[in-house]
């Protein structure tokens, strides 16, 4: 692909609403007054400034207000229009200050949530931007430019860019586990497919062995195939490259509970419920293997939490067996 456009697509990333606001603030920003300086700014003048957008005399006065003992709403006030002028100067340690005052102040606020949406995903796309100027035959900007294609739906366009990658850098870590990725979520992806993505999952631990998603796609795969003791050595491994791995836990306790190795089940299964505590699959399955090794009492705790999570749960959800 050509730097033209890879760096194209990439720029198609995260472009949202609030970067061409803050570009509308910028155009405000270069035709507005500059009569006054940030020494002799009140807050409530500052924040005057930057709804005009005159946002370089504003911002500190803005962040004073935010560590100010102010009210609730006028900290809140400051905040966001601190964060937008920061993003609208281009100047990121401002805006991620911001964001941090934000976050700490606000942090179940639903205007505070998706005013921080937006800030992100701005950041996102500015780096984005960068990355494709800068670098666009990179590993990096073919990886974030195939994500991209994917985001998109245009499967063989990023399963051509995975593959670019490996032929330039057959050993670059994450490539073929990406790769892999792709070929099972595809919506066309059938048995040959899992074949091919099982070769790509083990050509990554040939080149990174602490690979603990590649383990744990293996244990999945093998899984499906009822392919028991095989997915219990990977789910096993992916447990001990990640010790808070949740799903293959309760992978490699569901393929105890099928094989009747109930005892065995219990410990991965009491981690499994540990790490995803709302998970109804994770509690039924240790509810059997309790059940099956004669701990009838705390199995039936464990049966009724998962009724409880099972009809909170929305109609779709289902409880592996």
């Amino acid at each position: 692909m050509s730097k033209r456009k890879c760096t194209t697509v990439i720029l198609v990333l995260a472009i949202s609403p609030w970067f061409s606001a803050s570009r509308l603030i910028a155009q405000t920003a270069r035709t507005a007054p500059q009569d006054a300086g940030a020494s002799s700014l009140t807050e409530e003048n500052a924040l005057a400034f930057a709804e005009q957008g005159r946002c370089k005399e504003a911002i500190p006065v803005l962040k004073r207000a935010m560590n100010s003992q102010g009210t609730a709403e006028a900290r809140k006030r400051a905040g966001v229009l601190g964060l937008r002028c920061s993003l609208t100067l281009e100047t990121p340690d401002s805006a991620l200050e911001f964001i941090r005052l934000l976050s700490h102040q606000f942090p179940q606020d639903p205007d505070v949530l998706f005013v921080l949406v937006h800030a992100y995903s701005d950041l996102s796309t500015r780096s984005a931007q960068d990355l494709g100027r800068t670098a666009p035959d990179s590993i990096p900007a073919h990886k974030l430019n195939a994500e991209a294609l994917e985001m998109q739906g245009k499967w063989d366009e990023a399963q051509r860019e995975y593959e670019g990658m490996i032929q330039k850098e057959p050993v670059a870590p994450g490539i073929h586990y990406l790769l892999g990725r792709l070929l099972l979520s595809r919506p066309d992806a059938d048995s040959k497919s899992a074949d091919r993505a099982k070769q790509e999952f083990e050509k990554e631990l040939q080149i990174d062995p602490s690979n603990a998603g590649a383990e744990y796609v293996l244990g999945e795969i093998a899984r499906q195939q009822s392919q028991w003791e095989e997915a219990i050595v990977h789910f096993s491994r992916a447990t001990k490259l990640n010790e808070r791995f949740g799903d293959a836990y309760m992978g490699l306790g569901f393929c105890l509970v099928t094989l009747k190795r109930y005892e065995e089940a219990i410990p991965p299964l009491r981690v499994a419920v540990r790490l995803e505590q709302r998970n109804p699959a994770a509690h039924y399955n240790l509810a059997v293997a309790l059940s099956r090794s004669g701990k009838k009492e705390e199995a039936e705790k464990e049966f009724a939490v998962q009724r409880q999570l099972t009809q909170n749960s929305t109609p779709d959800e289902g409880t592996k067996q």
